[in-house]
């Protein structure tokens, strides 16, 4: 129910998704729910918002895996690969749900705000710990870690307004150069020398 969640707040945003929506996506009876959230919609949508900020930071892990040589350019990439792959495939309906819970509810409930508010600081904590391990100074990789999430969340606004990859496409680009000049040792899954 939490996941089915997640997937209309990306799509329809909160304020559209219901509880009838998300028991109907989840194939759960209705009465399930009230057992499972007693605190209602507002409790499912910050278990969802939690959900997807978990999900984001363990992606981060999965995408250095996939990379033979990993870099900061090349883990962005990824990042925004995962939007442009989709939006190719699917079209342009799908958005962030912590994007999303944030600009519907942020301002409405203290929970909402601090639901959202932590699943960004899990993401943005995966990413800046991959920054330091491919070698960017502790001290960066939380800043640049923030421009990375930053810049992908504003790229995906784009997308979806002009239903077109090109704003991701170009933020992978131009940001490319600079996340990898922020490298100053080898990380420790680099080889010496190469």
């Amino acid at each position: 129910m939490v996941f089915s969640a997640a997937q209309l707040i990306r799509r329809d945003g909160v304020g559209a998704t219901g509880m009838r929506e998300v028991a109907a996506h989840a194939r759960a009876p209705r009465g399930s729910l009230q057992h499972y959230f007693p605190g209602g919609k507002e409790q499912l949508v910050n278990e969802a918002v939690g959900w997807a900020g978990r999900y984001a930071g363990k992606r981060v892990a999965r995408f250095l895996a996939a990379l033979p040589e990993p870099t900061p350019a090349l883990l962005f990439a990824e990042m925004v690969r995962q939007w442009t792959d989709e939006y190719e495939a699917d079209g342009f309906a799908g958005g962030c749900p912590v994007a999303a819970a944030t600009v519907d509810l942020a301002t409405s409930t203290d929970s909402a705000r601090e639901a959202a508010s932590a699943a960004f600081t899990e993401w943005t904590t995966a990413v800046a710990r991959a920054l330091t391990d491919l070698g960017v100074p502790a001290g960066r990789a939380g800043p640049l870690a923030t421009l990375m999430i930053s810049s992908l969340e504003g790229a995906i606004l784009l997308a979806r307004a002009e239903r077109s990859s090109r704003a991701l496409t170009e933020v992978s680009r131009e940001l490319g150069p600079l996340l990898d000049s922020a490298v100053t040792a080898p990380g420790p899954g680099h080889a010496a020398g190469r």
